[in-house]
């Protein structure tokens, strides 16, 4: 009989809506331990700004962007996986990106810069599907929390807050580098 209480529940993608999830902020103050990052940064789904906010309190300039409004003061809103190039200055591209659409924005950020950096879950290293993007296209590192992040509850979620029950890691891909893909434990903890 299979064991079914350790499996993390998803919910319909019907009910999820633009899968607005917010990134806590010690996740991103993780990477900025980890990672020297170019001064210009593109965040493309931007949500309520939390991978923005830390960014901008660490001197760096974002543009931020998004396909809705969600309060959060943006240069501009659109669909990122319409964008047909960066905006000026941009070095790189730093998101979240939606769950769903998490495959397309990283190939479609692939296209467009030379460094993305993306918060996804760890299995998205599991898939044949996936090779494409994740092999002989510059995946540098993936930098995987030693311990689950805080719980990132779903936009508008009302419902009971739990830990998180998916583990997460920021993988970052960069034009120039050959070799293998290094994997680099790091903790949200300071």
């Amino acid at each position: 009989m299979l064991d079914h209480s350790r499996q993390v529940r998803r919910h319909p993608l019907a009910e999820r809506g633009l899968d607005l999830y917010e990134t806590p902020a010690p996740a991103t103050q993780a990477l900025l331990r980890v990672e020297k990052m170019p001064r210009v940064l593109w965040e493309c789904a931007t949500g309520r700004g939390a991978i923005v906010r830390v960014l901008r309190d660490h001197g760096h300039t974002v543009i931020a962007s998004d396909i809705a409004d969600y309060g959060f003061p943006l240069h501009f809103r659109r669909d990122f996986l319409a964008e047909i190039g960066m905006p000026a200055g941009v070095e790189a591209i730093v998101t979240n990106p939606p769950y769903q659409l998490a495959e397309q924005f990283v190939a479609h950020a692939l296209q467009l810069a030379p460094l993305v950096i993306m918060l996804l879950r760890l299995a998205f290293l599991e898939s044949e599907r996936r090779c494409a993007i994740l092999e002989g296209r510059g995946l540098a590192r993936v930098h995987v929390f030693r311990k689950r992040l805080p719980m990132m509850h779903r936009d508008g979620w009302q419902g009971r807050k739990a830990n998180n029950g998916m583990a997460f890691a920021w993988f970052c891909w960069d034009r120039s580098h050959t070799g293998p893909t290094i994997i680099n434990r790091i903790s949200w903890e300071l």
